[in-house]
This record gives C-alpha cells, structure tokens and sequence, in this order.
C-alpha cells in the first residue's frame, strides 16, 4: 500500500496523482492482459470443438471401418467357401471323368486281349493248314 505525504489541503496531489495513473496503467493492462486471454480462450474453445469435431469423424470412421472390416470378413468367409465348393465340385467331376475314362480304357484293353486271342488262333489255324500243304507238297514229291 502506498503511503502519501501530507500537506496543507490534505495529501500531495503529485503523488496522488502518479499513484493514481499507475493504478490506471495496471488496470489497463490487466485489461488488455484479460481481453487477450478471453481471445485466446475463444480461439481454444474454436479449436477444441474443431478437433472434438475431428474426433467424431474418426470416431465414425473407425467404426464404418470396423464395420467394413467385418463385412469384407464375411464375404471373404462366403467366398471362400464357394471357392471351395467350387473346388470340391470341380474334383469331384474330375475324378467321376477319370473314372470313366479308365473304364474305357479297360473296355479297349479287353477288346484288344480279345482280339489278340482271336488273332493268334486264326494264325494258328492259317499256319495250321499250311503245315499240312507242306506236308502234302512232301507226300506228292516223295510220292512222285
């Protein structure tokens, strides 16, 4: 607290008035101090519900992405399984193909040992009687 000196009218008008206009310098600069804050204060509450607003965002971002994420979860599940299905089906064909072509292939096989047999006993028969040509042709040459 500031003490003044006293004179004939009361105190020294000086140093009331320099103590009075430094009071007003320090009101004034909380003032501008005060109005200053209150403008960085406005600008942070801007700034917080920019980025409160930004979170939100993200916050509905993630969970679409989750949510997506889930989906495509599934799909790649139901894909999977049709591809397998697929597959499955596909071998399934695959061997049911094969099988018949096996079948054939064994249908051919005896046809042909068939064949072979039948082959091998007309030759047989052929070499059979030209045996007995031969043996003619030697009876008439002995005979002759």
């Amino acid at each position: 607290m500031e003490k003044f000196n006293y004179e004939p009218n009361g105190y020294n008008r000086k140093e009331v008035n320099r103590f009075i206009n430094d009071v007003i310098v320090q009101t004034e600069g909380i003032i501008k101090k005060y109005q200053s804050q209150s403008r960085e204060i406005d600008n942070l509450k801007k700034e917080l519900e920019h980025y409160q607003s930004i979170e939100d965002s993200l916050k509905q971002a993630i969970a679409s992405a989750e949510m997506t994420g889930n989906d495509i979860k599934h799909l790649a599940r139901e894909e999977a399984t049709m591809i397998i299905d697929n597959a499955k089906n596909n071998a399934d064909r695959i061997v049911n193909e094969a099988l018949l072509k096996a079948e054939k292939i064994e249908i051919t096989r005896q046809n042909l040992e068939n064949n072979i047999k039948i082959f091998k006993r007309k030759l047989k028969l052929i070499m059979e009687q030209q045996m007995a040509v031969v043996e003619e042709i030697e009876v008439l040459e002995l005979d002759g």
